[in-house]
């Protein structure tokens, strides 16, 4: 396979825009003949998820000069991905996505590094993330992508006044794609609208009446549907359905086909059930490939600083013919996630075992099963079995003694949060102040956790 990078031209345009001052640079932006050698030496960027869209974006960011990537998916190859994630084969049907499409992009380009990690998202430390100058997400999951944005907003932190503090910030270029749709965005925290900020812009998923699936099915889809979540469990009575398992994935598809046929539908189809089952809308490599570049462009302007930086949600749509547009979403100043953290006050006395009860009962956090974490040093981990067991006697402790008898201090929670009957991992920042040893909160929103 040839090195694309070996011509002496390939890195001409790059150079350009990094060597020469302009109207529209950033702030902090120097210009320099060496810039581009320096980011490359320097940054370090994760990739969030290695499909068709981070097949893309993994290509994009070590053209354009990144050297050291890292890449997570917890994903393995399937016949279904080879028609849009470029850098997979027939032979690499189930291999890890995030390690065959680092060996792949390393072989075609020199000198970068890509460090592939199969596993899921939620198994790596808080301190992981904190590694990285920048974060891409290239996902199709709100849940995930919700998950990322609590991680690095709780990096974040501010000053005396409420205002971010830039060394904190963590910044996250997200894209996403649906058919000939799609999205970027630069999410700085602290700045510009989280993901939380912003959560309203997806639709709900929709959902069928039971009644409809087992009575007057009228489309495909339903069959699919009563497949999936009636006859399922009629005939393997509380078993779970694994929507990954191709022998179940065919097992609803013959079902909702014998469905179809009662009632006189056409249309089931073995990739419509696993889209219908998984949520999945089809995938346009097209789109995947503008969105990829504009995610590569903004995540090279704020590593570098050559121009100022998208403002601050780009979207793309190419049903008939091309519509682009941005639009400059404002931040929610009181959001959870992104904000200064939730304000909780605490006696000194107060056990860390107090402490979680807390976190579960608290209106604005709600964490069943937390793990806590200060300052990188664990408190108390709910897993893996070994952490459980080194920090479960931190349970019968004060917080103020555990975190060092300060007046007051950031906790990061971890946990999981219930939203319409939807459990999901994510993770809070809280603003811990201990009563009769700081002053001046008395006018602020607090939580008694005597």
């Amino acid at each position: 396979m040839a090195d694309v990078s070996s011509d002496p031209g390939r890195w001409r345009d790059v150079d350009k825009l990094l060597a020469r001052p302009g109207n529209i640079v950033g702030q902090d932006f120097e210009p320099s003949p060496t810039l581009r050698e320096d980011i490359g030496e320097i940054a370090r960027v994760l990739v969030v998820g290695a499909g068709g869209l981070g097949c893309e974006l993994l290509k994009d960011l070590a053209l354009s000069g990144f050297k050291n990537i890292d890449v997570i998916d917890m994903d393995t190859i399937e016949v279904s991905n080879l028609n849009r994630q470029f850098l997979f084969r027939l032979q690499d049907v189930g291999k890890s996505k995030a390690e065959v499409a680092a060996e792949r992009v390393m072989k075609r380009i020199s000198g970068v590094n890509i460090t592939p990690h199969f596993c899921r998202i939620e198994d790596k430390d808080i301190d992981f993330y904190n590694d990285f100058n920048i974060i891409v997400l290239g996902l199709d999951s709100i849940d995930a992508r919700s998950y990322i944005n609590s991680v690095a907003c709780s990096f974040l932190e501010y000053d005396t006044d409420d205002k971010p503090l830039p060394e904190t910030i963590k910044p996250i270029v997200d894209g996403g794609t649906e058919g000939f749709k799609g999205h970027a965005r630069v999410i700085l925290p602290g700045r510009t609208p989280c993901f939380e900020c912003n959560i309203w812009l997806f639709p709900p998923q929709v959902k069928f009446p039971l009644c409809t699936l087992a009575e007057t099915p009228r489309t495909a889809a339903h069959c699919i549907e009563y497949a999936h979540l009636i006859k399922w469990g009629e005939v393997h009575h509380g078993k779970d359905f694994d929507a990954d398992d191709p022998e179940q994935m065919q097992w609803v598809y013959s079902q909702a086909l014998k469905r179809a046929e009662l009632f006189g539908i056409t249309g089931v189809t073995y990739s419509l059930t696993q889209g219908v089952v998984k949520n999945i809308i089809p995938a346009i490599a097209s789109t995947n490939a503008i969105i990829s570049a504009a995610c590569a462009l903004e995540t090279l302007k704020i590593v570098s600083g050559c121009s100022k930086t998208l403002c601050n949600y780009f979207t793309y749509n190419g049903t008939e013919g091309t519509h682009i547009k941005v639009t400059d979403f404002v931040r929610d100043t009181d959001c959870l996630v992104c904000g200064p953290g939730t304000l909780v006050e605490l006696d000194t006395s107060t056990t860390l075992l107090q402490f979680i009860r807390l976190v579960g009962e608290h209106p604005n956090i709600r964490l069943s099963k937390a793990s806590v974490t200060c300052r990188g040093k664990n408190l108390y981990m709910q897993s893996p079995p070994v952490l459980e067991e080194m920090t479960r006697s931190n349970l019968q402790l004060p917080v103020f003694e555990l975190i060092g008898k300060v007046a007051k201090d950031v906790i990061h929670v971890s946990g999981t949060s219930e939203k319409n009957d939807k459990k999901t991992s994510c993770l809070r920042k809280l603003r811990v102040v201990f009563k009769g040893v700081a002053d001046g909160i008395t006018s602020m929103d607090t939580t008694d956790g005597s």
